[in-house]
């Protein structure tokens, strides 16, 4: 009895809902243009995309609450699930595009004002697609597949080329030759990117101090980590973190 009372109850604030916004003239964005926009993004092409979604923008939001400014955070985290299902869909890995929709999500609860919350909206689409296109990999064989998904499955964890070899089941020589002939870099030389690239997150979205971000990632030292971080991006770790916040607060 109790489940049919609330069915029917959902039932007639649907209905409800419905009176109203025929009454306001209000229409949902076709799903039409929703589908571009997530083809588009799937994709990882910004400026269709970004077209696309100024396009659903244009038209009025459905209120999704009755503060403004929740109703408007309702709707970016519904984009931000739609975003994230989108990327996966392009080949990024879940677990990756669960971390960024985790770190949005957060955002959006922090952020207080309506314009900020719309340019936030452009700033998830422009991260989301970068991401994908960021982590779209060539078809390489089998072998350089399964070691690369679990080079970024385990990025946190041991990565000794005999741990890798074993769970690819081939011998170690044979893996180091394989994957430099197809990726064109050695396996430590693309762990070792791959492993600074996931740093990235640390020093932005958590207040770890440098030493334990470089522990975390399976650096030896902090001064390795900073040589390695700056070889590959042209700054330290610190000045990374630096310019981010630098940026934020510009953006304020």
């Amino acid at each position: 009895m109790r489940n049919t009372s609330i069915q029917q109850k959902i039932i007639k604030k649907f209905f409800e809902a419905r009176v109203k916004n025929k009454q306001n003239y209000f229409v949902h964005p076709s799903y039409e243009m929703e589908q571009k926009l997530l083809q588009s993004l799937s994709r990882g092409l910004f400026q269709e995309a970004k077209l696309a979604l100024d396009a659903i923008n244009s038209q009025k939001r459905a209120t999704l609450a009755k503060d403004p400014v929740r109703s408007l955070k309702n709707s970016l985290i519904g984009s931000c699930t739609l975003f994230t299902r989108a990327i996966i869909n392009g080949g990024v890995h879940p677990e990756t595009a669960y971390n960024l929709s985790d770190v949005f999500i957060l955002q959006i609860e922090e952020t207080n004002d309506i314009e900020s919350l719309k340019q936030l909206e452009y700033e998830m689409l422009h991260s989301f697609i970068k991401t994908l296109n960021d982590e779209k990999r060539p078809s390489y064989n089998l072998v350089v597949n399964k070691t690369i998904s679990f080079i970024h499955d385990e990025i946190l964890n041991d990565l000794s080329l005999k741990r890798i070899a074993s769970f690819v089941k081939v011998h170690p020589n044979y893996l180091s030759k394989i994957f430099k002939d197809e990726v064109g870099i050695s396996i430590t030389e693309y762990i070792n990117r791959k492993r600074i690239e996931e740093s990235k997150y640390f020093l932005l979205h958590s207040d770890l101090p440098i030493s334990d971000i470089a522990i975390l990632l399976g650096f030896c030292n902090q001064s390795y980590y900073t040589r390695l971080f700056k070889k590959y991006t042209s700054m330290t770790p610190l000045q990374f973190r630096n310019k981010y916040f630098q940026s934020m607060g510009t953006n304020d």
